[in-house]
C-alpha cells in the first residue's frame, strides 16, 4: 500500500512539472507571436475631463474690470503723448504734455502781485508800530500835563499862584488826554489796515495757486494703474477742456458677463463661486465671483446678464479674450472617453468550436449573468480599454482596467482606471492584446 503512494505521489510531480514547462512554452509562444504580429492601425483619442452631466456652460467676452478716459482739463496743444496701445501705466505717471506757455506768465504774475501785497503787510505794520510810538508819546505828555495840573490846582488854592494859571494847566491836561486818545486811536486803525492787507495777501495767495494748478494741469498723469487700450489724440492736436487723449484698462481683475436664461436665474446668486476657463489658457482653471446680477432681461431673449469677476494677478488676462463659464464650480469635472474604445476591447463573438470552447462559452455566460445581478445590486460597472504605452516611435498598448459612470451622447464616463491626458484607442483596424505594437492613425488626437 505504501508503495501505491509512493506511486500516486511521483505521477502527480510529473504531471505538474509537464503542466509548467506547457504553460511556460504556452507564453514564450505567445510572447514570439506578438513580436512577429504586424502593428495594428488604431485611432487614438486623449481622456479629456469634461463637465458633469446638468452643468451648462456659458460663454462670454473679457473685459476690464474698470474703464477710465484720460481727459485734458484745460485747452492746449498736445506737445507730447508718450505711451501707446499695450503699455503698462501706474498711477500718477506722466502720459502727456500740453503747451503751458501761457499759463506759466500768469503763475508768473499771480506771484508778483503776491509779492506787491506784502510789501503792503510790511507797511501796514510799520504804521502800526510807529503809532504805537506816538501813542507812548501823547501818554508822556498827559501824565506830565495832569502832574502840572494837580500842582497849580493846589498852588493856587494856597495863593501862590492865579487861579487862571491852574486854569491853564488843567487845559492842558485835557489836551494831553485827548492827544492820548486819537493815537490809540490810530494804532486800532492801522491794525485794521494790516488785517485788510493780510487779507489780499491771502486771496491773491489762492489766485497763485489756482493758476499753479492749472499749469499743473497741462502734465496729464494717469488717474489708475492699468494698460492703455486706446490713444484717441495725437501729438500736434488742439486740445480743449474734455476732449479725450487716451483710454485706460484696470486689468487687475477681469469682468465677463454672461447671458443666462430666466430658466437658469435662480441657480445663481451673488458672490456664488464658479469656474472659468479660458481658450487662449486652455490648461489653467480659475476661479470666478459673480459680482451683479441685472435685474433687467432682455424682452425678446429672455435672457439676464450676469456679471462675473476673476482675479488677474499675474496679468495673464487681456481684453477681449473668450471665457467658458459653469455655475456649479463645487462639482469636479470627470474624465469621458467615446464608448467605442469599450468596443475595442470587447469580448470575441465567434461561436465555440470545440469542448473546451464549449466550457470556456458556459463560463462566460456564468460571468456575464454574474457581472449583471451585481449590477442591478449597485456596485459599480466594469470595462477594458486599451490604453497607448511604449516609446514615441515604438507605440504598443496596455489593456486597463476601469470603473464605468454614466453614458450619454456616445460617451461614457470613467469613475477611476484613467488619468486625465491618457491615450486611448477608441477604434481598431484588428482585434487587440495586450502588449501588442500599433500604429497611429493620422486622425490621431496627439498631446
Amino acid at each position: 500500500m505504501k508503495a501505491f503512494w509512493t506511486l500516486a505521489t511521483i505521477a502527480s510531480l510529473i504531471g505538474a512539472t509537464a503542466s509548467c514547462s506547457f504553460q511556460n512554452s504556452k507564453d514564450a509562444s505567445q510572447a514570439q507571436v506578438q513580436s512577429q504580429k504586424p502593428a495594428i492601425a488604431v485611432d487614438v483619442a486623449i481622456a479629456t475631463l469634461e463637465a458633469p452631466e446638468g452643468e451648462n456652460e456659458y460663454t462670454g467676452t473679457t473685459a476690464p474690470i474698470r474703464e477710465v478716459s484720460v481727459t485734458s482739463r484745460l485747452e492746449g496743444r498736445l506737445l507730447n503723448l508718450n505711451v501707446d496701445v499695450g503699455d503698462r501705466v501706474e498711477n500718477g505717471q506722466a502720459i502727456a504734455q500740453l503747451d503751458d506757455a501761457v499759463l506759466s506768465t500768469t503763475v508768473l504774475e499771480a506771484e508778483a502781485e503776491v509779492a506787491a501785497r506784502e510789501a503792503e503787510v510790511s507797511q501796514a505794520n510799520a504804521a502800526v508800530g510807529n503809532a504805537r510810538a506816538q501813542v507812548e508819546r501823547a501818554r508822556l505828555q498827559y501824565k506830565q500835563a495832569q502832574a502840572d495840573a494837580n500842582r497849580f490846582t493846589q498852588l493856587a488854592k494856597e495863593g501862590a499862584v492865579t487861579s487862571q494859571s491852574a486854569e491853564s494847566a488843567i487845559t492842558e491836561a485835557r489836551s494831553a488826554e485827548q492827544a492820548l486818545r486819537s493815537a490809540a486811536q490810530q494804532v486800532t486803525l492801522q491794525q485794521q489796515t494790516v488785517r485788510a492787507s493780510s487779507q489780499r495777501v491771502l486771496a491773491q495767495e489762492a489766485i497763485k495757486l489756482r493758476e499753479q494748478e492749472r499749469q499743473s494741469y497741462t502734465t496729464i498723469t494717469a488717474p489708475i494703474s492699468g494698460v492703455v487700450l486706446e490713444r484717441v489724440s495725437e501729438t500736434g492736436n488742439l486740445l480743449f477742456a474734455g476732449n479725450e487723449v487716451v483710454k485706460l484698462g484696470d486689468f487687475s481683475q477681469v469682468k465677463v458677463i454672461v447671458q443666462i436664461s430666466e430658466l437658469e436665474i435662480g441657480k445663481v446668486r451673488l458672490n456664488q463661486s464658479v469656474d472659468v476657463r479660458f481658450d487662449t489658457l486652455p490648461n489653467q482653471k480659475f476661479t470666478g465671483r459673480v459680482r451683479r446680477i441685472s435685474p433687467v432681461a432682455d424682452p425678446v431673449a429672455r435672457l439676464i446678464p450676469v456679471e462675473v469677476v476673476v482675479s488677474n494677478r499675474a496679468n495673464k488676462l487681456g481684453s477681449g479674450q473668450l471665457a467658458r463659464v459653469q455655475f456649479t464650480g463645487r462639482q469636479e469635472r470627470q474624465i469621458a472617453i467615446a464608448e467605442t474604445a469599450l468596443e475595442v476591447a470587447g469580448r470575441p463573438t465567434q461561436p465555440p468550436t470545440n469542448s473546451n470552447n464549449s466550457s470556456q462559452s458556459a463560463k462566460l455566460e456564468t460571468d456575464t449573468k454574474s457581472s449583471a445581478n451585481t449590477e442591478d445590486k449597485g456596485e459599480p460597472k466594469t470595462g477594458t480599454v486599451f490604453v497607448i504605452t511604449g516609446a514615441q516611435k515604438e507605440p504598443r498598448v496596455s489593456a486597463r482596467e476601469v470603473t464605468l459612470g454614466d453614458r450619454r451622447d456616445g460617451k461614457v464616463v470613467i469613475l477611476s482606471g484613467l488619468e486625465e491626458d491618457d491615450r486611448i484607442v477608441i477604434r481598431s483596424g484588428g482585434k487587440l492584446q495586450d502588449g501588442d505594437a500599433v500604429k497611429l492613425s493620422a486622425i490621431s488626437e496627439v498631446k
